[in-house]
């Protein structure tokens, strides 16, 4: 089962929050994870967020980078081309949605995957629209 996760599911893989329980299961159940190119920076964001805010120390930070860089290694990753792109536009043109979250959904749809999985619920609302299987955790 291919399975996509915007950046707001897939920090839950590495922080403990509310849905990562879920976002554990997905992982576990896919066969290949799928992400956008923009995952990683703006995961990276979140993890120096939570180091500037005390959440998590300079090793803990150092340990979920050196942990999300091996996933994505794995990981299917969806370049931001025209086709993804397309996608975006059409995406921000039916639905009110921020740009970066209409990019993980045409980058979902360009990878042609089973399941959408995100933390945000206008992403949730745009990506059924769009006509992907969507998981709110």
């Amino acid at each position: 089962m291919r399975v996509f996760f915007d950046s707001s599911a897939f920090v839950k893989r590495y922080v403990s929050e509310a849905g990562t329980e879920e976002v554990l299961i997905w992982c576990d159940r896919a066969t290949e994870i799928g992400l956008s190119a923009i995952a990683l920076p703006e995961m990276i964001s979140a993890f120096c967020r939570l180091q500037r805010e005390g959440r998590i120390d300079d090793g803990q930070y150092r340990h979920l980078k050196t942990a999300l860089l091996a996933d994505v290694e794995d990981a299917a990753i969806c370049d931001l081309t025209p086709a993804v792109l397309r996608q975006a536009v059409k995406c921000l043109e039916s639905s009110v949605l921020r740009g970066m979250d209409a990019i993980h959904i045409g980058s979902a749809l360009t990878l042609a995957v089973d399941v959408f999985v995100t933390a945000d619920q206008r992403q949730q609302e745009a990506a059924l629209q769009a006509g992907l299987r969507v998981d709110l955790v």
